[in-house]
C-alpha cells in the first residue's frame, strides 16, 4: 500500500464534497473545485472522509493511489485556506507594480512586460519588489506564479532577475583579471 494513498482525507467543518463516478467536486468558503480523476482510482466519501482505494499492485496503480489522494487533499486545502506564491523581484529599476487586473512590470528591457490576472487568481504588490500569487488552485497558482519569473530568471552573476522568496540562487564567481595576449 502506498502510505500517502492509505491515508483518508478529513472533510473539515464548511466543506460540502460530492461525488459522480470519478468527477469530485469540493465546496468550501473560498470557492469551488471540480476535478476528474483516473477511470481505475476507486474514491469513497463516507463518516466525513474520503478515501482512495487502487485495484492492483501495478506500478501505474501505486503511483495514481498517492496522487489522487494528494490532489484530493489539496483541493480541500484549497477551498478552505487558499494557497499563495511569493515572488521577489531583484535588480536596479527592477519593479512592479498593478493596474486594475494587469501586473505591469519594468525589467529592464526596452517596454513595460504586462500580465494580465487569470481567473480564479489574485496578484498582490505590497511593495515594488515583491509580487504575491493567490488563488485555491494550487496547479494553477505554481503555474502562474512559474510564468511570472520566466520573463526575466534570476542570473548566477548579480542575482538580477524574478525569484521565488525562499528560492537560493548559486552565485557564480565573475571573470578574474588574469594575464591577457601580448
Amino acid at each position: 500500500m502506498s502510505r500517502i494513498g492509505r491515508m483518508p482525507v478529513e472533510i473539515p467543518a464548511g466543506v460540502n464534497v460530492k461525488q459522480e463516478g470519478n468527477v469530485l467536486t469540493v465546496k468550501g468558503p473560498k470557492g469551488t473545485l471540480e476535478k476528474e480523476f483516473h477511470k481505475d482510482m476507486t474514491i469513497k466519501v463516507e463518516n466525513g472522509k474520503i478515501l482512495v482505494e487502487r485495484p492492483s499492485d501495478l506500478k501505474e496503480h501505486k503511483a495514481l493511489h498517492g496522487l489522487t489522494r494528494t490532489l484530493i487533499n489539496n483541493m480541500i486545502i484549497g477551498v478552505t485556506q487558499g494557497f499563495e506564491k511569493a515572488l521577489e523581484i531583484n535588480g536596479v529599476g527592477f519593479r512592479a507594480q498593478k493596474q486594475g487586473k494587469k501586473l505591469v512590470m519594468n525589467l529592464g528591457y526596452s517596454h513595460p512586460v504586462e500580465m494580465e490576472e487569470p481567473a480564479g487568481i489574485t496578484i498582490e504588490v505590497p511593495n515594488p519588489n515583491s509580487i504575491i500569487v493567490k488563488g485555491i488552485d494550487k496547479q494553477a497558482v505554481g503555474e502562474f506564479a512559474a510564468k511570472i519569473r520566466g520573463k526575466r530568471l534570476p542570473e548566477p552573476y548579480k542575482g538580477k532577475g524574478i525569484k521565488y522568496v525562499d528560492e537560493v540562487i548559486r552565485r557564480k564567481e565573475g571573470k578574474t583579471g588574469g594575464k591577457g595576449k601580448k
